[in-house]
């Protein structure tokens, strides 16, 4: 189970769930990933709702390796996500959200 409160996200991957994080490794490794200067971009992207498949696949790959996945692209490209790429996407938005800011209580 994941804890909000340190900015955690479940995803379920092939029948099983992983905890993703935004470590400052996996933010270094976001950046490279998208070739982006600085998160703020992608954070607008997200807010603007103009998000892409590329920016959605990255973060889960950067929160799941945070979260100690030792997975590769390959695999999680053939992979099945519980609730499909809305679930992904609503996933890595979460992700975002929690990693610079506080979760709101439920």
């Amino acid at each position: 189970m994941s804890n909000p409160w340190a900015g955690e996200v479940t995803l379920v991957i092939d029948g099983e769930p992983h905890v993703m994080k935004l470590t400052r490794g996996a933010l270094a490794e976001l950046e490279a990933e998208l070739e982006a200067d600085t998160l703020v971009s992608l954070i607008e992207r997200f807010e603007r709702e103009e998000v892409s498949t590329r920016d959605v696949l990255a973060l889960i790959i950067a929160g799941l390796r945070g979260g100690g996945w030792r997975g590769d692209r390959a695999s999680l490209l053939s992979a099945v996500i519980e609730g499909g790429p809305v679930a992904a996407a609503k996933a890595a938005g979460q992700l975002l959200a929690r990693a610079f800011a506080f979760p709101e209580r439920d």
